[in-house]
This record gives C-alpha cells, sequence and structure tokens, in this order.
C-alpha cells in the first residue's frame, strides 16, 4: 500500500534531473585540476588524481567495490582516451564544425548539471515545504476507493441482457464476465478490476461505482468510450493516507522537482528566446496532405482511460 501511495505522489511530477541523465558527480566536491595529484602521464599531458577519484565514485554507486584494480582500469581507460584524443587533435578533428558543436553541447550540459546541483544544495527543502506539500497531497488523496467487477460489451442489448440474467442470479456476475466481458485485462479474473479510485476511471465508470451499495450491481448499462458496462461493487474503503515519515524521502524530491519546475519557468519567463527556425529533418506535410492520426484506445481496464 505504501509503495503504491508513493508512486501516486510522484506521478506527474517533472523531471527533476532531466539535464543530469548521465548522474553526474558532485562538481563542489571535486578538487581543482591544479590542485590535484598526478595519476599517469600520457606524452607528458597529466591525468590528474581527482578525475580517477570521480569514475571511481560513479562505479561505487553503481555497485562496483572501490578497489586498486578497479582505479587502475579506470586509469587505463583514461590514459588510452587521452592517447586517442591527442591523436585526434593531431588530425585537426577538434576544428571540425561536428566535433566543435559536440563539445560546445558538452559544456553547456556540465554547466547546467553544476546549477542544478548547486541550487539543490544551496536550496533544501525546509519542515514548513514538506508539511504543506503533505497536507496537499492528503486532500487530493481523500476519499475512499472500492474493489468492483465489470463487463464490458459493445452493444447496450447485449449489456441489458446481461442485466436481466444478473438479476435472476446475481452470483453468475464472474461466470458471465469470463464469457462476455470484452476487456482482456479482467476478463479471464471473472470481471475482477481489484482495488482502485474511482478518480482515475474514466467519468461515467467512475460516478456509477460511487453510487452502487456494497454487492449490488448497476441495473442500466453505463456507456463509455469503451463500450457498455456492467458494474458490481464488492466493497469500499477509506483510502489510507501514509503517515508523513514513511513518505519523507519521495515528497522531499517532490517538492524540488517543483522548486526546480518553477526556476526553470521564471528563467525562461525572463530571457529572450528567439526561435528562428524549428529543428526538422523533413518538411511537414501541408494540411491538405495530413492526415490526423486515430485516437488510441486502452484494451485493458478502463481504470486506464481517464489518465
Amino acid at each position: 500500500m505504501i509503495l503504491s501511495q508513493s508512486r501516486i505522489l510522484l506521478a506527474g511530477a517533472v523531471s527533476m534531473l532531466t539535464l543530469c541523465a548521465c548522474n553526474p558527480p558532485d562538481l563542489s566536491k571535486t578538487a581543482a585540476p591544479g590542485k590535484a595529484a598526478v595519476a599517469a602521464t600520457v606524452n607528458g599531458t597529466a591525468i590528474n588524481e581527482n578525475r580517477v577519484d570521480m569514475l571511481a565514485k560513479q562505479r561505487a554507486a553503481q555497485g562496483q567495490p572501490d578497489n586498486p584494480e578497479l582505479r587502475k582500469g579506470i586509469i587505463d581507460h583514461l590514459a588510452m582516451q587521452l592517447l586517442i584524443s591527442q591523436e585526434a587533435i593531431k588530425k585537426g578533428l577538434d576544428k571540425t564544425p561536428e566535433v566543435v558543436d559536440q563539445m560546445d553541447l558538452t559544456h553547456q550540459s556540465i554547466l547546467a548539471n553544476a546549477f542544478i546541483q548547486d541550487y539543490l544544495k544551496n536550496s533544501p527543502v525546509s519542515d514548513d515545504m514538506l508539511k504543506a506539500e503533505y497536507e496537499k497531497v492528503k486532500s487530493q488523496m481523500a476519499g475512499n476507493e472500492y474493489k468492483a467487477r465489470h463487463i464490458l460489451v459493445e452493444k447496450e442489448a447485449d449489456a441489458k441482457d446481461i442485466i436481466a440474467k444478473l438479476k435472476k442470479n446475481p452470483k453468475a456476475f464472474e461466470a458471465l464476465a469470463k464469457e462476455k466481458s470484452t476487456d482482456p485485462g479482467s476478463k479471464a479474473n471473472g470481471g475482477d478490476l481489484g482495488w482502485f479510485d474511482p478518480r482515475g476511471m474514466v467519468p461515467e465508470f467512475g460516478a456509477a461505482v460511487a453510487k452502487l451499495e456494497k454487492g449490488k450491481f448497476t441495473e442500466e448499462p453505463i456507456k463509455s468510450q469503451f463500450g457498455y458496462h456492467v458494474i458490481m461493487l464488492e466493497d469500499s474503503r477509506p483510502k489510507e493516507i501514509p503517515p508523513l515519515d514513511q513518505i519523507k524521502g519521495p515528497l522531499q524530491q517532490q517538492v524540488q522537482q517543483q522548486n526546480l519546475k518553477k526556476l526553470f519557468d521564471d528563467l525562461k519567463a525572463k530571457a529572450k528566446i528567439e526561435i528562428v527556425q524549428a529543428a526538422t529533418a523533413t518538411t511537414p506535410p501541408s494540411i491538405t496532405e495530413a492526415t490526423p492520426p486515430k485516437e488510441s484506445q486502452p484494451e485493458s481496464k478502463p481504470a486506464e482511460a481517464g489518465k
């Protein structure tokens, strides 16, 4: 339950480290090249020990033990990389437009990562901010969750026929779902949808479930974009909201993500950004040539439809 609630907390949040896809090290903890000890030299060019430390920490974070063998491998790799880059410079490849662009992009990425790390370090999430976010999440999660079954069919007449059979024998719901339902996500389980928040369903389905009494089924077909539903409510309960201590970590990340997004939005609003020409590989089709894409419809349970 706690894990599922944590996923809800993080759903829809902006990725905080979009610019940090490679999980770069904390640059503030890296010694300046001029002050670092030399680990090796290649044709007189030094490979500083701080670079070896940096890569060793990255490998350790991935589960590799930081030992002499690992560091020797890192030094060998850096030496070969430096040697090859020296050969590239001799051929003038560092002056080619493609390489210059790549180096410029890498430079920008490193600076952007450093900016984000500096912001996170100097803008910690306060207890008040954390509590405020927790109260907001609690209000969003308040309410009941439901356990229900449903039978999905294409035609209203088929749904009415199923309802007529259920009025004679309500216990036949599971068998009828296995026989009649067109929902592959729940058909084999007798229409069982498990526990769900009605707000995660298509509106018509969620509203119908919330009105049902325990053990009752809808006596009129419920129409949605997927077809016609016959729904039986098995149980309901108040949603369990985990205490702050149990979700403090994910919640703190969520607040950081929100703060970063606001910072980025503010920077963008103050900047003068002029899009001269949209980057495109091919000429887009004209309005007379374009064919609107077909809307894809989920084939599993209706809970996926309203998301």
